[in-house]
């Protein structure tokens, strides 16, 4: 087991994933693709493949769904020692199919070893020894448990000086827009990033008016971040608006997990000292190339592949 802790530390559910060939909907696929897939095991291994160093903690089922996906987390570079394996729960299962053009996807989680966790399964001196600590609202969807435990480990991270990162993921299929509220408002609270999407806006606050929208963002202690406005990522630091458009992609075949790689590669500039908006290109160019392939986070970049974009880039800013 490591005993230092790694720079970025998050944790949640991953999930065995079960795709058909392209052009094909479950119902009539005779093979399905097997892989997995979860927001912050994803954006934990954009981490790692950016350089950075990340751990990922989590319950799965012990199982041959929870073994793999420990050993391909590890195999990415993803420090999983603190990650663990139940005899008492199966680790969930999400089948992914395009149907007509739109993107459909089942899930198979209710009681599953993830929605199990407890503050009791957080290692505190693992969370005190890193850097960042990373959370999303798809882990305050699962359980109460579960939300008890995002208490606890931010409460452990602010107590150590540990940074927290927070995007909201909102999941209506997991919860209503009224029990969503009453947890991830406060949570933005704490964060000292925050990363929602323009849309997840909108109905958090339950209005499309973007100064109103701004006017609570700008109570916040968080450097906010704001996805999806329009073709563009707004970045609001202490009173000052940058708007950054977004990296174009050269073409768009997949664009599941594209928030996951552009939140991985925000998190790896931040730790790297960029500004926050200088994270945000990075961020950019990193979904950008996610888009262009198939699967949860096949396709998240090597450091090697965004270093040129981003040096290269005439960025437009407004």
């Amino acid at each position: 087991m490591h005993t230092q802790s790694p720079d970025i530390i998050t944790f949640g559910e991953t999930m065995a994933l079960f795709m058909p060939g392209e052009h094909r909907s479950l119902e009539k696929a005779a093979m399905l693709e097997q892989s997995f897939g979860g927001a912050e095991s994803n954006v934990a291994i954009g981490i790692a493949r950016l350089g950075g160093s990340v751990g990922w903690f989590g319950i799965l089922g012990d199982d041959p769904w929870g073994k793999m996906i420990q050993k391909e987390l590890r195999g990415e570079g993803v420090d999983v020692s603190r990650s663990r394996l139940s005899r008492e729960a199966r680790t969930g299962l999400m089948f992914r199919e395009s149907v007509a053009g739109r993107l459909a996807v089942h899930y198979y989680r209710q009681h599953s070893a993830a929605s199990r966790m407890t503050p009791a399964d957080l290692d505190e001196q693992y969370i005190r020894g890193a850097k960042l600590l990373h959370i999303t609202g798809i882990t305050a969807a699962l359980s109460e448990d579960c939300r008890a435990t995002i208490h606890r480990a931010i409460a452990i991270a602010k107590d150590a000086g540990v940074l927290i990162s927070f995007d909201p993921n909102l999941r209506l299929k997991l919860w209503s827009i009224e029990e969503a509220r009453a947890f991830l408002l406060p949570i933005a609270e704490e964060a000292d990033y925050y990363l929602p999407g323009w849309d997840e806006l909108k109905l958090l606050y339950n209005t499309d008016d973007y100064e109103q929208v701004k006017s609570e963002l700008s109570k916040l202690k968080a450097v906010s971040i704001v996805k999806g406005k329009g073709d563009a990522t707004i970045v609001l630091d202490n009173g000052q608006e940058d708007i950054i458009p977004f990296y174009p992609a050269d073409q768009v075949v997949d664009t599941v997990g594209a928030g996951d790689g552009f939140c991985a590669g925000f998190l790896a500039g931040i730790m790297r000292g960029m500004s926050p908006a200088d994270a945000v290109r990075l961020g950019s160019i990193s979904g950008s190339l996610v888009v262009q392939m198939r699967g949860d986070w096949e396709a998240l970049p090597e450091w090697s592949s965004v270093e040129q974009r981003l040096s290269s880039q005439a960025w437009v800013e407004r």
